[in-house]
Order: C-alpha cells, then sequence, then structure tokens
C-alpha cells in the first residue's frame, strides 16, 4: 500500500501511525515483533522476479513463528483471568518448580503456585460436551509444569450468572488421574495491556475496485485491534522494548513503546500454529 493511501488512514483514525503494528511497513514488522532473521529467510524464499506480484501474508508469518519457536523465552499469562482458590492440596502450598526459558535450552527460571491463582476464562465451562477438554464442573485438568491436577469443588456466580471464582482441590498428578489437557495459569503475576491484531481489511485485495467497489476506506475491518488486561508472569517486568516472548498456549509477543516501568504492553506478534484453535 503507497504512503498516500497509508496516510489517509492515519488521518481518518483508522491506524496510529506508520508503525501501526497492522501495517506491513518495515517500522510496523518490527513494532509487531518480527524478527529481522525472519523477514530475510522469508526474502530467501521468495527469490528474485521482475514481475508484479501479491504475497500471502501467511507466508511471513510461518518464517516469523520458525524463528521464535527457537529464540523467543516462555512465560504463562492468561488474557480474560479467572479466579482460582485452592481449598484442598496434596502438595504444600506455596511451592515452586524450575522450568526452562525455552524448552531444552539454558536458563532457567522459577515458577511459583500459590493457594490462589488465575486461569483463563476460556479455559473452564460449568458443562462440557465431549470435545471440550479442559476444565469443567465435571472434567479435570492439569496445570502446566507444576504437576498437578484441579478438579472443581465449588463454582461462584454473580447474579448476571457470571462465574467470578472456581473453588478446587489439587492432586499429585500420577497414572491414575491423568487429565485429557493441561493448562496454564499465574500466581504471582503483572498486569498488562495486550493487543491482539487482526487483519487491517476484510478482503485480500482492498485495492481492486472490482474486489471492494467502495474503496478501501470502506474496507477497514472495525474489529482489527482488541485489547486485554492480560495477567502475566510478574518476572517479565523491565523487559526492554521488542523483546520477544511466547504466552505459553496463546501466541508470540513483543514488548511495545508504549510499555512504563510499571506497566507492559504487549503486541501479538503471530499464533502458536496457523490454526489456533484448541478445544
Amino acid at each position: 500500500m503507497s504512503k498516500r493511501k497509508i496516510t489517509k488512514l492515519i488521518s481518518e483514525g483508522l491506524v496510529a501511525d506508520f508503525d501501526d503494528p497492522r501495517l506491513f511497513t518495515l517500522t510496523a514488522l518490527r513494532r509487531r515483533g518480527f524478527p529481522p532473521q525472519a523477514i530475510n529467510a522469508f526474502v530467501k524464499k521468495l527469490g528474485l522476479t521482475g514481475a508484479l506480484t501479491q504475497l500471502d501474508p501467511l507466508m511471513l508469518e510461518a518464517c516469523v513463528r520458525d524463528e521464535l519457536n527457537v529464540t523467543a523465552g516462555r512465560v504463562m499469562a492468561v488474557l480474560n483471568p479467572l479466579k482460582v482458590t485452592v481449598v484442598k492440596s496434596e502438595e504444600k502450598l506455596p511451592c515452586s518448580v524450575t522450568v526452562p526459558d525455552i524448552p531444552g535450552q539454558e536458563p532457567s527460571h522459577e515458577i511459583s503456585l500459590n493457594s490462589t491463582l488465575y486461569i483463563d476464562r476460556s479455559d473452564f465451562r460449568i458443562t462440557a460436551d465431549k470435545d471440550y477438554r479442559r476444565l469443567s464442573k465435571d472434567q479435570t485438568v492439569g496445570l502446566k509444569h507444576v504437576g498437578m491436577v484441579a478438579t472443581v469443588k465449588k463454582v461462584e456466580q454473580n447474579p448476571a450468572g457470571e462465574v467470578t471464582e472456581l473453588h478446587v482441590e489439587l492432586a499429585k498428578l500420577n497414572d491414575t488421574n491423568k487429565p485429557r489437557a493441561f493448562i496454564q495459569w499465574v500466581s504471582d503475576y503483572t498486569v498488562a495491556e495486550v493487543r491482539e491484531y487482526s487483519r487491517l481489511f476484510n478482503h485480500r485485495c482492498p485495492e481492486d475496485p472490482e474486489e471492494v467497489p467502495g474503496g478501501f476506506l470502506s474496507d477497514v475491518n472495525p474489529d482489527s485491534l482488541t485489547l486485554y488486561s492480560a495477567y502475566v508472569e510478574s518476572r517479565v517486568l523491565g523487559s526492554p522494548v521488542y523483546t520477544n516472548l511466547q504466552f505459553e498456549r496463546i501466541g508470540f509477543y513483543t514488548v511495545d513503546k508504549d510499555s512504563t516501568s510499571d506497566r507492559l504492553v504487549f503486541n501479538n506478534t503471530v499464533s502458536l500454529r496457523e490454526d489456533s484453535g484448541k478445544s
């Protein structure tokens, strides 16, 4: 897209600036967390051509994913926190475990499990169908890294019926209580703003008058940016701008320049997989 058209998007308030992570300018790619190594790998795959071509962003995202999979440190985060209180545990709490920053590599870090933790709301349902693998009133779930299995004992709801808190019991993982899934969680956390991005335009070729008769401005996706007040492991506080991280089970993220010393802002870089749906 030309500089003139991007300027029009900015003047209309549809994007923030030339480095808005929804754009494909070099400054925008950097802000979104695309590593230079991934961009170089993408260019090498394309080869040289004198023809005008259209490129699928999924090709670039695949190169980014390959690079970050072996370079981005892992942390646990929940985008939509749900409070969980441990009312009984076979393991004395608080407890801690050492996990590698990147699987199979050094260094490592400590994560602590307390009697109060938070999981993502999407990882709990009051009732579960046969395809649902995570936590419900009648189905246990494992907590990643600590070898514990959670069983729901009580569900608290507000007058509107929204679940506000779970009371659970924790048991050590063994051969007889293996759950169908393991989920991420946080106990010692910091609140961070997480910016999730989807395609800026609804059509692949927004500048094509046959595909978009109303012009590219009419094709802007109003839901291309979603904001979350997420809970992230507190050890990430102080991370430099452009630090790449993997939020386990969610995707890859980078620290945005809008971060402050006491509140981080993360931009979603790419999902863990092209199809990131989970049951």
